[in-house]
C-alpha cells in the first residue's frame, strides 16, 4: 500500500527549526493537543533513541514525533510500532523507487540494503497515559558511525549512500504522513490482522536464526513469525517462546 498524495485530513503538522528532542516536545504539548500532530525539527540538540539511548543528530535528516490519543488500551498502542514501520517503508520506497532495498526489522526498525536507515520510538504521554508519541527518525543524508551502536547491531546507513537519491525531510514527512493515516485507519477499522500480515511481507531475517537480548538473557532461535499481540516467535531449542521486548540481532 503505497504512501498517498497530499497531508492526511485531521492531522496538524508544525516544524520547528530547533529543539532538544521531538519526543520531549511532544510530552511538553500532548495535553494540550485537540488531535494528532506531526512535529519536526530541523535539529536536534538532544536526541535519543530507544531505552534512552543518545542519538546523534545531523542536519538535513528527518526527526520527526507523531502525538496522537490512540483508540483501544496499551496494548494497541504499542501496535503503531507496526503501523509506523510499514508506513516507514512506504515513504522510502516513494521517494526512491527502490522497494527491493527496503525490509523491515523487529520491532521497530527500517532496513535498506541491510542497513538500519530509519528508526521509531514509542512513549505514552499526558497526565494519564493517554497520549502516545511515534518517534520517527531516517538517515536521509547521513548515518552515524559504526561506533555509535551496539557491538554486533545491524549499522547505521543512509538512503543518500544506498540509494543515491537525496531526499528533503520535508518530502519524507509528507510521504510518511499520508501513508500512517492510511495504515492507521486499516489498524482501527481492521484490526491487527492485516498489519501483522504486510508486515510480515517485509520481515528481515523471517525463517532465518536470530538473537534476541532480553535485560538478563540472550535468546537463540529461528524467527517464525509475529504473534496477534505483536511480539516475536522464535523457535528455540527449549521449543516456542513468544519475546514482547527485546533487541534482535542478526
Amino acid at each position: 500500500m503505497g504512501a498517498l498524495v497530499g497531508w492526511p485530513d485531521g492531522y496538524e503538522r508544525r516544524v520547528l527549526d530547533e529543539v532538544d528532542s521531538t519526543m520531549a516536545e511532544a510530552a511538553r504539548v500532548a495535553d494540550a493537543l485537540a488531535g494528532p500532530q506531526w512535529i519536526m525539527a530541523r535539529r536536534q540538540s538532544a536526541a535519543r533513541g530507544r531505552r534512552g539511548r543518545a542519538w546523534r543528530d545531523a542536519g538535513g535528516n528527518l526527526a520527526a514525533t507523531l502525538v496522537m490519543r490512540p483508540v483501544g488500551g496499551p496494548g494497541q498502542a504499542a501496535l503503531r510500532s507496526f503501523t509506523a514501520a510499514l508506513a516507514l517503508r512506504d515513504a522510502c520506497v516513494t521517494q526512491t523507487g527502490a522497494p527491493e532495498a527496503f525490509a523491515l526489522k523487529w520491532p521497530n526498525d527500517v532496513l535498506v540494503n541491510g542497513g538500519k536507515a530509519a528508526g521509531i520510538l514509542l512513549e505514552t504521554l499526558g497526565a494519564r497515559g493517554g497520549s502516545l508519541a511515534v518517534g520517527v527518525g531516517v538517515n536521509l543524508i547521513s548515518a552515524p558511525g559504526a561506533d555509535a551502536v551496539e557491538p554486533g547491531a545491524v549499522p547505521p546507513v543512509s538512503l543518500l549512500a544506498e540509494t543515491g537519491q537525496r531526499i528533503e525531510p520535508d518530502a519524507m514527512l509528507d510521504a510518511l504522513a499520508a501513508s500512517f493515516a492510511a495504515w492507521e485507519e486499516r489498524l482501527v477499522t481492521y484490526g491487527f490482522a492485516p498489519v501483522r500480515a504486510a508486515w510480515l511481507a517485509h520481515a528481515a531475517r523471517l525463517g532465518e536464526t536470530v538473537t534476541a537480548r532480553l535485560p538478563r538473557e540472550s535468546v537463540d532461535g529461528i524467527f517464525e513469525t509475529v504473534d496477534d499481540t505483536g511480539a516475536i516467535v522464535l523457535k528455540t531449542a527449549q521449543g516456542r517462546r513468544a519475546i514482547a521486548a527485546a533487541d534482535i540481532f542478526f
